[in-house]
């Protein structure tokens, strides 16, 4: 058998199937663009189609698609544990911030209480600012993620 010209690894007896897998492909590409609007209609030639097609033949384009989303998948889990731990090491910071107003407060002499809950109060707004700001990060960064741009 020898191979078909302009198609590397495609014999003689595979031009058949390789043909009507591609008129195949074409067909449906055709289908598709009829529902786009004009505009794109207009931007897709026969020829353009016809192309998409080839390259889509040999399924190198759905393992690549597949690649990308195996990736994309990933990205978001590894995202969402780093979220999860964020949330954990904040709630931790929240308890022992909470623990140790208290223990200030009871320790705390009454003409100082005044000063101490300002004090706390700053210090609980700062670190709920922190925590918002990390969260604000991560938000980007998940957007980022689903957009493609990391």
């Amino acid at each position: 058998m020898q191979e078909m010209d302009g198609y590397p690894g495609v014999t003689d007896g595979d031009s058949t199937k390789h043909q009507e897998r591609h008129y195949y492909l074409l067909s449906e590409l055709q289908t598709l663009v009829k529902d786009l609007p004009c505009s794109f209609q207009q931007r897709l030639s026969y020829s353009t189609l016809g192309d998409l097609a080839l390259a889509l033949i040999d399924g190198t384009v759905y393992e690549i698609v597949q690649g990308l989303l195996d990736i994309q998948h990933l990205t978001e889990k590894n995202l969402y544990n780093q979220r999860q731990k964020l949330n954990g090491e904040h709630q931790a910071l929240k308890q022992d911030l909470v623990r140790r107003h208290k223990d200030a407060v009871q320790s705390c002499k009454s003409h100082n209480l005044v000063l101490l809950k300002s004090n706390q109060q700053t210090e609980q707004e700062e670190l709920t600012m922190q925590m918002n700001l990390l969260e604000l990060i991560l938000k980007l960064q998940q957007k980022e993620s689903q957009s493609g741009l990391l």
